[in-house]
Formats: C-alpha cells, structure tokens, sequence
C-alpha cells in the first residue's frame, strides 16, 4: 500500500509560509542563533485566538492550515505531532511567576498551554476534529516517530487521511541553557560559512512542518513516502553504511535510482563526519543537497528536510541555497534524506516522485 504526501506546510527561519514552497533567497543570518520568519497568522487564527497563542503554538497551527489547504482537506482524521521540548515559552513564563510570586497567586494558563500535546490539542479544536489525537515526545526521534505510526495506521486501512507533524520552539531561556553544553558556535557566521565549516559546534534554529499523509493519490500530491527507518547510536560509520544499504534494499532502491541526496549538515566538523562518509562511499557522485544552514539544528529538524524533499518533487527544481555538491538530473525520481542529531540519533526517508 502507497502512502501520498497530499499536501504540506511549514514555518521556519526562511520564508516558507509565503505561498508555501521554496524560497528564492536565503534570509540573510548571522549568530548561532535563527528566529522563524513569522507570517500574519491572521489570514489562519481568529484574532481573539492568536493573543492567547504562544509563538509555537501560532507556528504549528499555521503550518498545519497551509498542509491541509493544499491536501483540499478540511477535517483529517487524525491528527499526530512529534516535539522534543513543547511549548518552552508558556513553561518559561509558568516557571519565571513561580519563583517571583513565590509560588502563590499563579494563573493557570500558562501552565495549561505548557503541555507538550498542546499544539495538537489546539488543532483539534479549531477544526473540529474528534479522532485520534497523540503527540510523540522522543527526543530527536519525535518526528520519526510521529511520522511511523502514522504510516502504521493507514497501512491497516483504518482511516484515509493523517495530519501529521512537528515543531519546536527556541527561547532565550532554552537557547542560555543549552549553549552550556558547548554545541553552538562561539563566533559569528553565516549560511554560506556554515557548511564550510571544520570547528566544533553549529547554529540553533526552530520551526513547524505538517503534512496530510493518505492511500489515495489526489490531484495536489506532491510524492510518496516510501520508507522511514530509525538507528540510535550506532558503533560506528561502517554501520550506519550497513544500515542504508538494508534500507535500499528493503524498500526494493538501488543507489543508481536515488537522485538526490539531502542530509543535515550542520557546520559541525565531528557530526558532519558521518555525512561526508556517506557522501563519499554509498551515495558517491550523486548530487547533494543540504537543509541545517536555513533552519538551524535541533531534535525534530528533520521535518524540514522532509518538508524540503517534498517540494523538491512536486516543482522538479533544487533551490541553489540549499545544493552542496554535484549537478541535479533533469528528472528527479528519488530522493534519500538522512539525518542525525548529536550522533546518536540517525534517521532515513525515502521519497519518490508521483
């Protein structure tokens, strides 16, 4: 059984929510830090709604809209999310009036839309969905792992279509605290300087991607997923090779069939070592693509790369930001995508063209 990507949305650093689909131009950065370009959600969210919303929330939910508006869906049928860290800015404010007010007089609503299913749970509202609603918490697997049980289910023909997705936010907070364990550069840089990188550390970054998954291939389906796999911490790059090749192969692929390599470098010289073994073994002489310099890292990234490789397919075009090496064929059939967060969580999808 075929599963179709019947439409997709995302909000991130670029310019992804305007008109949704690829950007012309990189958004000019510079820090170890991108903030997502935010449109007027306005156009989705009631006006009483969006005072109400942290900025996650508002991200998740615009993404989720343009997904559905381009499926021609108005209700899924279920709706399934992956987050690492959840709505970190309502826990920061719920945190913060704790120790300042001394833990009295605290307003329960920012403790409420502090939840990590949250976002999901919001969706719902708004459309009214009432069917099967789970949020993944699985660290740097979260998005995979949205992403496979919802494969799971419409493979047993249970329902026809799944809003499925992942977001994370980054706040001062969270950004403070996770620059102590030395994972961000410590000088300035920029996306063209970023893959070009061979010191420690990269840039952090945030965002939404949500995509109506079905059986049925409609008229605005922009390509089929056809494999999904999952390996923590492997012994060593030898294994990660072993592991790729079982997947090809699993899903009937041979290397001459992918046309596009995408994989998640990010200017870190140790992580980025598991790349370029790839680059030079396996997929060695296929052109490749990269996605970390225009989001930034962190755990559910991946769904940008998948959101990237989606509209890759549907408009047969390779935004030249985002090429690292080799020339795209004219038609292109099949893309891998590959992905590892901090070493230890590495993840493949397999596209293929309608």
């Amino acid at each position: 059984m075929y599963i179709y990507i019947q439409g997709t949305g995302c909000v991130s650093p670029q310019e992804t929510a305007a008109g949704n689909a690829l950007p012309a131009a990189v958004l000019p950065w510079e820090g170890p830090r991108l903030k997502a370009w935010e449109p007027d959600y306005k156009q989705w969210i009631d006006v009483k709604l969006i005072r109400r919303m942290s900025r996650v929330i508002k991200m998740g939910v615009a993404a989720a809209k343009l997904s559905l508006q381009e499926a021609g869906v108005e209700k899924p049928d279920a709706i399934i999310t992956g987050t690492a860290y959840g709505c970190l800015d309502d826990t920061g404010v719920f945190l913060s009036k704790m120790i300042n007010q001394q833990e009295e007089m605290l307003t329960p609503t920012a403790f409420i839309q502090s939840t990590h299913n949250t976002v999901a749970g919001q969706i719902a509202l708004m459309l009214g969905c009432h069917g099967y609603n789970n949020t993944f918490v699985h660290k740097a697997f979260s998005f995979e792992s949205a992403l496979l049980d919802s494969m799971m289910i419409l493979r047993e023909g249970r329902l026809r279509s799944i809003l499925t997705g992942a977001m994370d936010e980054l706040t001062n907070h969270s950004f403070n605290i996770l620059s102590r364990f030395d994972i961000y550069k410590k000088g300035p840089v920029t996306h063209e300087q970023l893959l070009k990188s061979d010191t420690h550390g990269t840039v952090a970054g945030e965002g939404a991607a949500c995509f109506v998954l079905g059986t049925e291939r409609g008229p605005n389906t922009k390509a089929r997923l056809s494999g999904l796999t999952t390996l923590y911490k492997p012994g060593g790059k030898a294994e990660i090779s072993a592991d790729i090749d079982a997947f090809m192969a699993a899903h009937n692929c041979s290397q001459s069939e992918v046309s596009l390599f995408i994989n998640g470098r990010n200017g870190d010289a140790s992580g980025d070592e598991w790349y370029e073994h790839v680059e030079n073994t396996i997929m060695a002489g296929k052109p490749v693509a990269t996605f970390k310099h225009l989001c930034g890292e962190y755990p559910t990234a991946a769904s940008f790369g998948m959101w990237m490789g989606c509209r890759i397919l549907a408009e047969q075009q390779v935004p030249v930001a985002a090429m690292f090496k080799g020339e795209v064929p004219e038609k292109l059939e099949k893309i891998l995508i590959y992905n590892q967060y901090k070493q230890t969580h590495h993840s493949l999808i397999l596209l293929s063209v309608c």
